[in-house]
C-alpha cells in the first residue's frame, strides 16, 4: 500500500522538534518535516514566502499540517500547492478567528514594540525569568524556538497579525485546545476541540492529537 505523505510546518520560531512526541502508524504514514526559512526581506509577502516553502515539498498530493502560524502557513501554501488535505493545530482559519487583544495590537501597531531581540538572545535575559513557571517557559524557549533572527520574527509577528484570510478555506481541519491562550476557544468555529488543550498541546497532549491525525488522514 502506498503511503501518504504528511507535511508538517511548526509554530512561530518553532523547530521542527516539536513534533517530536506525535506517534502516528509508520505502515501507513510517512512524515516530512519543514524547517522555517529566513524571509527575503521584512517586506515579502507571505505568497511569496509559501511559494518558497513549497519547494521543499517533494511529493504531490501531500497532506499539510501546521501549527499556530505554521497552520497560517500551511493554508497559504495550499493554494500554490496541490494537496490532499489540510489540517491545522492551535491555529486561525481567518483574521476573524483573532483574539480582541491581537486584533488591538494589529490596529494600533503595537507588536512593532515586540522585544525581538529577547527571543534572538534569550540566553543573555535569563536572570529576568523569575518563578518557575517563567524559568520553565525559558526553558521550553530554548529548546523549542530556534529562529532566533530578528528579521524573521518582525516578519513573521507581522504576518500573524495582518493575515488578509478574511474568509475560511474549504474542508480545513481545524484542531484545537479548549484552553489556548494565544487564540482562545471562544474565537474558534468549527474545530475538533481537545480537553484542556493549551497553545502548547502538541507536546503535552500529543497521544490525543496523533490519535485525531491519524484518523482524519485515512479520508
Amino acid at each position: 500500500m502506498e503511503k501518504t505523505h504528511l507535511y508538517f510546518v511548526p509554530g512561530l520560531a518553532a523547530n521542527t522538534k516539536i513534533f517530536e512526541y506525535l506517534d502516528l502508524p509508520k505502515e501507513n504514514f510517512e512524515t516530512h518535516f519543514l524547517e522555517w526559512i529566513l524571509p527575503l526581506s521584512v517586506e515579502e509577502t507571505i505568497e511569496s514566502y509559501a511559494k518558497r516553502m513549497c519547494e521543499s515539498i517533494k511529493h504531490d498530493n501531500p497532506i499539510l499540517v501546521g501549527v499556530s502560524f505554521g497552520g497560517v502557513m500551511v493554508q497559504e501554501m495550499s493554494k500554490q500547492k496541490d494537496c490532499k488535505k489540510v489540517i491545522i493545530i492551535s491555529s486561525m482559519k481567518s483574521n476573524k478567528e483573532l483574539p480582541t487583544r491581537l486584533k488591538l495590537a494589529q490596529k494600533t501597531k503595537a507588536y512593532k514594540l515586540f522585544p525581538t531581540k529577547i527571543v534572538e538572545n534569550i540566553e543573555d535575559y535569563e536572570h529576568l525569568f523569575f518563578g518557575d513557571y517563567l524559568k520553565k517557559r525559558a526553558e521550553l524557549y530554548k529548546m523549542y524556538l530556534s529562529i532566533r533572527n530578528a528579521d524573521y520574527l518582525e516578519w513573521a509577528i507581522h504576518n500573524v497579525l495582518n493575515w488578509q484570510q478574511d474568509y475560511e478555506l474549504e474542508d480545513i481541519v481545524h484542531i484545537h485546545g479548549n484552553k489556548d491562550e494565544v487564540f482562545p476557544i471562544k474565537h474558534i468555529k468549527n474545530a475538533i476541540e481537545v480537553d484542556n488543550g493549551t497553545h502548547i498541546m502538541i507536546l503535552n497532549k500529543a497521544k490525543t492529537i496523533s490519535k485525531i491525525l491519524a484518523e482524519k488522514c485515512e479520508y
